[in-house]
Order: C-alpha cells, then structure tokens, then sequence
C-alpha cells in the first residue's frame, strides 16, 4: 500500500487519505476504529469538538506506539468557541482533549460567529507551535473572500462536501491562487446508491476487481481531493484503503468528470444552518 500525500501551501505533508469519524458514537468506539485503522495503514485522522470523540483519536495515537510524527491530526472549532481570546482558550483545551502537543490541521467548523477574531486566534496558534496549518470547513459564500483577504495565513485546506455529482470546480477556481487543497465530506455522496450504482463505477470496478466505493475514492486521489471516509466496520475500513494498487485512466477520469451535475446532499442555506447551530455547543 502506497500512501499518497499532498504538500500544502506551507509545505506540510498531509497523508491524502484517511478516517473520518464523524458520528462515530463517543471515545470507545472511536478509539477501536482508529487503532483498526492505523494497523491498517492509515496515518491521517479527521474528528473535530463537535463531533465529541476527540478524547478517543487521542488515545488511540497514544496506544498505537506510532510516532507521533508519522500521525495527522486534524480537528475543527465549533462557531461557540470562536473569537481571539476564546479561540486561543479553546485551541488549548482541544490539546488537552487530544493529548498532544501540536495538532497538525486546525479548521474553522462553520460559517457563522466571529470568524475572524477565530482566524487571527489560529494564526497566532501557529507562531505559538500550537498548530501546524490551519483552514476552513464549509466556507463556500462570500464569507470564504472574507477571511481570504484578513488572512496572514491563507488557508491550508478547505474541507466541503466533495463527490462525483458535485465535484466543486468553481470552488476549487476561487482558492487556486492560495494553494488551498480541497478536502471532501461526503466523498462517496452520503452513501447514495443513485450514485455509488452508476454504470461507469460498475463498469470500472469489474475492470479492477475492486468495488464501486472503491473507484470512487480512487477517483478523488487521482482528482487532487484529500478524502477521510468514515467507518467502524473492520472490512470497511479495510477495502477503504485498499485503492493505491491500481490506477484510472484519463480517459476513465473524464468519463467519470462528465457525472458532475451540481447534486448535493446538505442543502441548508445559511440561515437555516445559523439557526441549528445556535442552539447548540459541544461540551467540553
């Protein structure tokens, strides 16, 4: 298994590939699905405060005797902790949660609250050694412009929903001149079956004797795309990973490029999404 990695615009290595484990239920669960998975191959772990399991990615780095260099972190704050002073306190109990030092991506959650007193707060996160690189997750307005024309920093990634209907080159066009790598949610379109059941996938995954899913996310590798799809299921977790032994052609890429149809899955405007996350905060 060859890993694949992309150098972001401040020269980290980010693996391309790994774990999600967003609604994976509390520190346990998510504990054993990462040490699966770091057995397996997998050096890259994508959680955030809200998803309430970061205590579990932590110890199971811990327990995996890994170096913890050779471990990528990433995690996300949660609009409620936003704010330079609030940022910076938050930043320090995320450490504690994930028992670490550094983290290695840091991403602003959502859209809404204090944003940019967030952003100054992880810019200085990163001069204090704090955080390695930091970014954004679900910044698709105009409010992404926003923090692209305060940022000191520009942001290292751009975590949003990403798959063969709606593959985000408008998006992908707006942060090009950052180097801001694109990190796909949904990567296999929330389990669709319209989708995972195309016949170019079903085509393709006879060619390959792998599976539908399995094409999917090689298509995101060769497209660029860092990808963490999520899973607690041992054989999952391995056919996940199990995509670097083969490769698409560009012939195959672009059948695959002409799916795109502008079809998401989260489809919440902005109020509506301001309005859930008001009520709610993740606990510490």
């Amino acid at each position: 298994m060859n890993q694949t990695y992309i150098k972001l615009n401040n020269n980290c290595e980010i693996p391309q590939f790994g774990l999600g484990v967003f609604m994976v239920p509390g520190d346990a669960a998510t504990k054993e699905a990462c040490l699966e998975a770091f057995v397996l191959g997998y050096r890259h772990i994508d959680t955030a405060h809200a998803y309430q399991n970061e205590r579990g990615v932590g110890q199971a780095v811990k327990e995996s005797g890994i170096d913890r260099k050779n471990i990528w972190i990433t995690s996300k704050l949660w609009p409620s902790e936003y704010g330079e002073t609030k940022s910076t306190e938050a930043i320090d109990q995320m450490l504690v949660r994930l028992d670490t030092f550094y983290i290695d991506l840091l991403l602003l959650h959502q859209q809404f609250g204090d944003y940019i007193g967030a952003w100054k707060a992880m810019e200085k996160a990163v001069s204090d050694g704090k955080v390695r690189s930091i970014g954004l997750s679900n910044f698709e307005s105009e409010r992404l412009e926003e923090v692209l024309d305060i940022a000191t920093i520009k942001p290292a990634a751009l975590q949003v929903e990403c798959h063969p209907y709606y593959q985000q080159d408008d998006l992908k066009k707006r942060v090009e001149a950052y180097g801001t790598a694109i990190e796909s949610w949904y990567p296999i379109g929330h389990g669709d079956s319209s989708l995972i059941n195309e016949p170019i996938f079903t085509e393709l995954a006879k060619k390959y004797h792998k599976s539908n899913v399995q094409i999917i996310l090689r298509w995101h590798i060769q497209e660029g795309n860092i990808i963490f799809p999520k899973s607690t299921n041992p054989l999952h977790i391995k056919d996940n990973i199990d995509i670097f032994d083969f490769e698409l052609t560009d012939a195959e890429m672009q059948s695959i490029k002409a799916l795109n149809k502008g079809v998401r899955y989260f489809k919440l405007g902005l109020k509506e999404q301001e309005a859930n996350l008001s009520k709610w905060k993740p606990e510490n």
